[in-house]
């Protein structure tokens, strides 16, 4: 009998300090929206989740009904109306093809934060098995910064989660998942995973998986699975500090089968690992000051700078106007750079009215929350671009896939080429700024907001890469936000905080929703 395995993805990481919530409109836009064959066309052959799990469905002789595809770039809380737009279409496919379910696979976050809801996926997870019951098996990719919840682990059976960042194993991931997913269909393996974690805001290793601790906990991992039959995937989860829910922080998590208290060790180790590392800073923030002065000063001649604002990034929820680091560059008298992106919807809409050529006084950013990153700049500049915003990536995280800026410009201010746009991304692909007559490589200085996935397009071209820091959103050290939802106590928020007496204190029903206990062992 042919295994009936229903498919969706439904993506949104949610800075819950961001005070734009995210909408329908924020959903659509990107054409982050798509259902059934219009997703499958358009991501069925790209680094996505779903071009795994089709590459599963091809392997092992599946039918896959694939419900909708729908992702956001961060940003504030998901609205209600979003959340029951695509929650309600996963649910309603499937009581539709209930009786003949084999599996569902699911692409999610795994810090997706709601109007009503601080656990969005298990939410959905919680709806999901109220319609098929217990014990249909659900396999859940996640993003390597999920802040995983205890119920999403004891909804589903099965989850995986990225191993790199700049994530270019999505469609890795999601053949993984599906590969366990069909042992588990075919009655071959009998999974659930286990978490464990540490009380814990910050990210485990700053999230790199590119260098430091997190290369030698990922070669351990892999050498564990080859050894054990059981052990069918480990994921380190490095956690998106920047939400302020009872479930935030790192985690490690097992899916496996058999007894827990033989798995667990393994895990609490990697987390231990992980604690012990706390207080470490893999990187450097420069001022803007000293960045712009370092791209003043830069011999290209190995290719440009890269300057990297990693506080105004938009692939965390920031608002992308930040003006600080721009501001420093034009101070500095940096030239032949580009600057990207400048979120500025209602500069862009004004440049539109105005022909490529002229000489334009504008009001440039920081006008979303002015005292994070600076704020609005009056600058001069010639109109040298003016697009709808469509681009297609090329490079390894997006190539292949079409997304837009929406209205964009290109102003050219004081030797820095400056991209005005209208929709909030990071940058992770040369395309952004190529599609709209910047190339980056003729550049000394190349100027960016993003924390880490610009590096999969742009450290081929760069001649150094820096991180810096304008005083934005996403700024280091997340201490000083106002949470008030965390579980107490947790590093950094309570810094004397006794980890022997936390872990005895542990319930242990956390670490293994369906049966630690049991086992009597704990880790969450």
């Amino acid at each position: 009998m042919t295994p009936i395995v229903l498919s969706a993805e439904f993506a949104h990481e949610t800075n819950t300090f961001s005070r734009n919530p995210t909408g329908m409109e924020h959903f659509r836009v990107r054409s982050g929206l798509m259902e059934g064959e219009a997703a499958v066309a358009a991501r069925g052959q790209a680094n996505t989740e779903l071009a795994g799990f089709m590459d599963v469905a091809r392997e092992r002789g599946w039918e896959l009904v694939h419900v909708i595809s729908a992702s956001a770039n961060p940003g504030g809380r998901v609205t209600d109306e979003v959340f029951e737009f695509v929650a309600g279409a996963i649910c309603a496919a499937a009581r539709q093809h209930r009786d003949r379910l084999s599996g569902i696979a699911l692409g999610l976050h795994g810090a997706m934060v709601t109007a009503s809801h601080e656990d969005g996926e298990g939410e959905l997870l919680a709806r999901l098995r109220a319609v098929v019951g217990p014990d249909l098996p659900i396999a859940v990719t996640l993003d390597l910064h999920a802040n995983v919840t205890p119920a999403m682990c004891r909804l589903a059976q099965i989850v995986v989660s990225y191993r790199t960042y700049p994530h270019v194993d999505m469609r890795e991931t999601g053949a993984r998942a599906g590969r366990i997913l069909d042992r588990a269909m075919r009655g071959e393996i009998k999974p659930r995973t286990l978490r464990v974690e540490r009380p814990m805001l910050d990210e485990a290793s700053g999230g790199r998986t590119d260098r430091g601790p997190m290369l030698r906990w990922l070669e351990k991992i892999r050498e564990r699975e080859a050894q054990d039959a059981d052990l069918f995937a480990v994921s380190i989860n490095a956690a998106f500090p920047h939400a302020d829910i009872h479930d935030v922080g790192p985690t490690v998590l097992m899916t496996c089968q058999g007894d827990a208290a033989r798995h667990l060790p393994f895990a609490e180790e990697i987390a231990d690992e992980i604690w012990a590392g706390r207080g470490q800073k893999p990187e450097r923030f420069h001022t803007v000051a000293e960045a712009a002065a370092m791209g003043a000063a830069f011999d290209a001649s190995q290719g440009p700078i890269v300057i990297a604002d990693f506080s105004d990034n938009p692939g965390g929820g920031a608002y992308g106007d930040a003006t600080a680091l721009l501001d420093a560059m034009l101070k500095a008298g940096v030239q032949q750079a580009c600057f990207g992106p400048m979120v500025d919807p209602q500069l862009a809409a004004e440049l539109h009215r105005r022909q490529v050529g002229e000489t334009v006084d504008m009001l440039m950013g920081g006008k979303t929350e002015p005292a994070l990153g600076g704020g609005p700049l009056q600058l001069r500049g010639e109109l040298l671009h003016l697009s709808d915003g469509t681009y297609t990536g090329d490079g390894p995280m997006i190539g292949g896939q079409t997304r837009t800026w929406g209205p964009t410009a290109v102003v050219r201010v004081a030797g820095i080429s400056i991209l005005v746009v209208t929709n909030n991304a990071q940058m992770w692909d040369q395309q952004q700024f190529k599609a709209f007559g910047i190339e980056p490589a003729a550049m000394r200085v190349v100027a960016l907001k993003s924390a880490q996935h610009f590096r999969a397009a742009f450290a081929p071209i760069a001649g150094k890469i820096i991180l810096c820091d304008s005083g934005a959103l996403c700024a280091p050290g997340v201490k000083s936000l106002p949470f008030m939802h965390v579980r107490r106590p947790l590093y950094p928020l309570d810094a004397q905080l006794d980890i022997e007496a936390w872990k005895r204190a542990r319930d242990p029903a956390r670490t293994d929703p369906a049966g630690a206990a049991a086992a009597r062992t704990d880790g969450a």
